[in-house]
């Protein structure tokens, strides 16, 4: 997923509020939720000041996996993931010449390739905090890693050592802490963890819905953070919604990478809405006479100062196409979709757990309405399983 690094700390958008950030009380929204399907899941955790929301969503994915399967609720350390990120993405970057992707963001398949290639550790065992923060906070780190690799890749010797990858690790063991060869977690000494949980990366489908590319084949996404040229299978956005349904109703959660840029998007009230907005020929006229006096800025404004649930725009496969080749739409965040609701007026969302803390107004939740999640969806992540029979069928 892409972060804006320089503003929120890379591609995740690494929102993190303080202790001293008012949180909105959920009366004052003029919107009022009801929970129609929850699935099991584990807590809302932080990703502070990371841009690793990719690995936030997608171990909070696996952890209710392992739920689902019967085992027990865990607490599994995303920065091992994130640190076997790093050294694989420094290798190609070198390899490339420097022209691909080097930053904390990532797409929802590399927590299931890390797993399935380097494994996983507990929270408690890894939990990356070796710098003396009690939260995740990668901005010297990455800044650290990033001269790093670019002075590496720059060749100075005309001949690349055979140590450099070395330095490139005792970075991560500087900050992550090293890696250990052995642990003992609950009684238990482990030498491969991962095994223990009984997850396979073959088990789950990476989804998409794009007509740049034909509808029923895997193909690759083109997004910067999708830097293992990960592929995707791609369907109608209505087959998109419809997995991720049938998934919730049979207990599944859902890794979802979508835009969370747009106006419409309101994280402290706990909502993501595609309002319409008023056309002129919807107008009285002492509204249409305020309305020529605005610009263009306080138009768009006035759009997005939602007081309660509002008409939505009506989202076809074609704007939302438009949407992405005209980067509105862009990569932004990972997060996981836990359940649906409904507002005071019947319109239904999805209920989302986000990975920026639990100050806020509905405890680090919020819902997305179905305009939004046809706009902007750039990617679910979901087990085999849950895909419904027929679409199943029609993929290759």
């Amino acid at each position: 997923m892409k972060y804006l690094f320089s503003s929120l700390l890379a591609l995740g958008m690494a929102f993190s509020m303080s202790a001293d950030d008012k949180v909105v009380v959920a009366d004052s929204t003029g919107f009022k939720f009801t929970d129609v399907k929850i699935v099991k899941t584990t807590s809302v955790k932080d990703q502070n000041k990371s841009g690793t929301c990719w690995c936030f969503a997608g171990t909070s994915h696996f952890e209710d996996e392992i739920m689902n399967a019967g085992g027990d609720s865990l607490d599994l350390s995303e920065m091992f993931t994130v640190r076997q990120c790093y050294l694989e993405k420094a290798v190609r970057y070198v390899r490339m010449y420097g022209s691909t992707a080097f930053s904390p963001g990532g797409s929802i398949l590399d927590v299931p390739y890390v797993w399935e290639n380097y494994g996983a550790l507990p929270e408690e065992v890894y939990s990356g905090l070796g710098y003396g923060e009690e939260k995740h906070n990668h901005g010297e780190l990455h800044a650290v890693l990033s001269a790093y690799i670019k002075a590496v890749e720059s060749n100075p010797n005309k001949k690349l050592t055979p140590v450099w990858l070395k330095g490139f690790e005792g970075i991560l063991d500087a900050y992550f802490g090293k890696v250990p060869e052995t642990f003992t977690y609950k009684g238990k000494t482990y030498t491969s963890y991962a095994e223990s949980l009984g997850l396979k990366a073959d088990n789950y489908a990476a989804i998409s819905s794009f007509t740049h590319h034909p509808y029923y084949k895997p193909f690759v996404l083109e997004v910067a953070d999708n830097w293992l040229w990960g592929q995707y299978q791609n369907v109608p956005m209505e087959e998109l919604k419809a997995i991720v349904d049938n998934a919730l109703d049979k207990g599944y959660s859902i890794v979802w990478a979508a835009d969370v840029s747009e106006g419409g998007f309101k994280w402290k009230e706990g909502y993501a809405l595609m309002p319409k907005g008023k056309s002129e020929g919807d107008m009285n006229a002492t509204e249409l006479a305020r309305w020529v006096k605005l610009s263009d800025k306080d138009r768009q404004d006035s759009k997005y100062d939602i007081k309660g649930p509002v008409e939505e725009e009506i989202v076809t496969q074609e704007s939302r196409q438009a949407m992405f080749d005209s980067q509105e739409t862009t990569d932004d965040h990972g997060m996981v979709i836990i359940g649906t609701a409904v507002d005071q007026e019947g319109n239904k969302y999805y209920k989302v757990k986000n990975s920026w803390d639990t100050n806020q107004v509905y405890d680090g939740y919020f819902y997305v309405s179905e305009a939004y999640f046809y706009a902007k969806t750039l990617s679910i992540l979901v087990n085999k399983k849950a895909i419904p029979s027929d679409i199943a069928k029609k993929m290759k």
